[in-house]
């Protein structure tokens, strides 16, 4: 028994080591912690439990049966965060590169095979070379194992991959498949080919950074969702965003303590609308005073930035906050916005994430750089996301909301629960002036005086129907509330709608215009 314990505890020690001391402390050279170190910084102190510590490889080509190392590249178990139970895997990159095997890819297939039996979310730590060369297509097919489970838990449990290193070609579909992606700056990149293959190809000359770093995916590409300074920031946005989701599809977010007996009121936004309808405001002002605390943990932050999404709280209550930043681009949806945004309420809405919608939107962005690119397809995912969205929704109208823009951003006509209007809002097919320039056109070009016509045209037009109360008048809005008011109906609103039980028509599934 003493000879069979001595030689399991060496054997454990054998195994933290992974590739070796020299190849740790290479790894602490460049600024990145080993597979071990991270899941230690993201877990809860002490609830790590791993599986599969002993396996290796079983591939005996060049040379690799001299080459075992225990774990094969990949530590993998089950860990708290917040105290809630996740699947995670952290890619060892001192074993081999941290390259994909076929012994790797099975234990990260397994972890994800359980995670989805117990209904917990799985975080993938990505640190590797790519497939293991001297394996072949086994370690290919690794790769498509891999895939599939990243598909069948897409919307059964959360999936949130962090890349600390890099990841290239056939590896970065699995961290695009699941839900969210973390990068690390200057450390992390991702690719499908990198820059000597594009030299080679395209003749253009490229970094690795320029080329997929994390702040070209977070603002170019929209591949990432966050980019961080270290692997530190990293993880404490994992734990920070792993609090306002819940576990899996069947479940429900996590409520935090609320006081219902304090004051709702707040007087700052009945001055936040500039007088000027063209002048912009930052709507992440809004954001702040409506959400408790001034929270909000903001997701794809520096892509399309003329859209808003994140998540916050309202009376204690986990929520998903989609805003048009009137701000940057007068807060128009283009085709940029309008992916970003419909994936944001996907995901909320697989896992029973109430919506707050709010709009200062004058349209779609116009030009033939847009069209040409797919604005009808792309435009048409984000209303096709909140007409299929079943969670509670809510609207908010703060100023513009004109054309087809209206009825996308959550409408009363699109199953919106509770829509309401600011008395500043202009609900109408388009802008006054536009409308002006069509309507009457014959008159203005007979005025004796067209410019001061067209004023008083678009003054009449104003007072008729850029404002709220004819979609008030029909129910196309529950109520025009004044805007310091705001923050206690949204608090009523999300606690009237907790028993809210909505269903799509059966089918196998939908065909959202990809």
């Amino acid at each position: 028994m003493n000879e069979n314990l001595e030689k399991l505890y060496n054997l454990r020690e054998e195994a933290q080591l992974g590739g070796g001391e020299d190849r740790i402390r290479k790894q602490h050279e460049k600024g990145k912690f080993t597979a071990r170190e991270r899941i230690n910084m993201l877990l809860d102190e002490g609830s790590f439990d791993e599986s599969d510590m002993f396996v290796t490889h079983r591939s005996s080509d060049f040379g690799l049966e001299q080459q075992k190392f225990l774990g094969d590249g990949v530590i993998t178990g089950f860990g708290k965060i917040n105290g809630k139970l996740v699947a995670v895997f952290s890619q060892d990159f001192t074993v081999f590169g941290g390259s994909l095997s076929e012994a790797h890819a099975e234990k990260i297939c397994k972890i994800m095979d359980s995670a989805m039996k117990l209904g917990i979310p799985i975080i993938g730590l990505n640190d590797s070379g790519g497939a293991r060369i001297q394996e072949g297509v086994v370690s290919l097919g690794g790769y498509a194992d891999i895939f599939l489970r990243n598909t069948l838990a897409s919307g059964v449990v959360p999936q949130i991959s962090a890349i600390l290193g890099p990841s290239a070609g056939g590896a970065v579909y699995s961290p695009a498949i699941t839900d969210f992606i973390f990068m690390a700056r200057n450390s992390s990149y991702m690719f499908v080919t990198g820059p000597n293959v594009v030299k080679t190809v395209t003749h253009e000359e490229v970094s690795f950074e320029d080329l997929g770093g994390a702040d070209t995916h977070a603002s170019k590409s929209g591949v990432a969702h966050f980019a961080m300074d270290n692997e530190v920031e990293v993880f404490e946005g994992i734990r920070k965003l792993m609090s306002f989701i819940p576990q899996n599809w069947k479940d429900k977010p996590q409520d935090k303590f609320f006081d219902f007996s304090q004051n709702y009121s707040v007087p700052e936004l009945n001055e936040i609308i500039p007088d000027n309808p063209n002048k912009p405001y930052d709507m992440k002002k809004v954001i702040k005073l409506l959400v408790d605390d001034g929270e909000f943990f903001e997701v794809h932050k520096q892509y399309a930035e003329n859209i808003l999404v994140g998540f916050s709280r309202i009376g204690g209550m986990s929520i998903g906050i989609i805003a048009n930043q009137p701000a940057v681009l007068a807060g128009v949806l283009d085709i940029n916005s309008s992916k970003k945004a419909a994936r944001f309420v996907r995901f909320c809405d697989a896992f029973n994430i109430p919506l707050l919608v709010l709009e200062d939107v004058p349209g779609f962005l116009p030009g033939t750089e847009q069209e040409w690119n797919g604005i009808i397809s792309n435009g048409a995912k984000l209303l096709f996301a909140f007409s299929e969205a079943t969670v509670p929704k809510i609207t908010v109208i703060t100023r513009k909301a004109y054309g087809g823009a209206y009825d996308v951003m959550n409408s009363k006509h699109i199953r919106g629960d509770f829509n309401f209007a600011w008395p500043t809002s202009e609900i109408a097919v388009m802008g006054p002036k536009g409308a002006v320039e069509i309507i009457f056109n014959k008159e203005i070009k007979n005025s004796e005086n067209p410019e001061a016509r067209t004023e008083e045209l678009i003054e009449e037009y104003r007072k008729k129907f850029a404002n709220p109360f004819i979609a008030a008048e029909r129910g196309y809005v529950d109520d025009v509330i004044v805007p310091s008011e705001t923050r206690v109906r949204l608090i009523n609103a999300f606690q009237t709608l907790k028993t809210k039980v909505d269903e799509n028509p059966k089918k196998k599934h939908s065909n959202i215009p990809l």
